[in-house]
């Protein structure tokens, strides 16, 4: 069944990917766990497990959530915030926002990966 369906298009499947669907057919799984891709679509049969995505989520991530929070940081101290309030809202932000953005990153990059046909995230010839 892999071979019928058509490639989808690129922001089909980098938006499929960030929700947490199959980049192929969209309507299955993509994660089997909070950062674990599952190995096969349940739906389309399209192999996943293989995807190596490595750290460039987690440097999206940082580099997101860096700049939301200390964008946040100082908005607070020009409006006078007092640092026992705005040092723990600061620190739940930032756990908050990287919980909720890794796994959304590293389906984007996993389906950015697919899409290329990069199975193991990089571009270094196999011996």
């Amino acid at each position: 069944m892999l071979e019928t369906l058509p490639m989808p298009r690129r922001w089909l499947a980098l938006r499929r990917g960030f929700v947490g669907h199959c980049p192929n057919c969209g309507k299955g799984a993509l994660f089997k766990s909070y950062l674990t891709l599952v190995d096969h679509c349940a739906v389309c049969g399209v192999p996943l497990g293989h995807i190596r995505a490595d750290d460039l989520p987690a440097y999206i991530t940082i580099f997101i959530v860096g700049h939301v929070v200390v964008g946040l940081m100082l908005v607070a101290i020009q409006a006078g915030v007092p640092n026992w309030l705005g040092i723990p809202a600061c620190l739940a932000g930032t756990i908050g926002l990287t919980l909720g953005l890794l796994p959304r990153v590293k389906g984007l990059v996993a389906a950015h990966l697919w899409r290329l046909r990069l199975p193991r995230g990089s571009v270094e010839a196999e011996n």
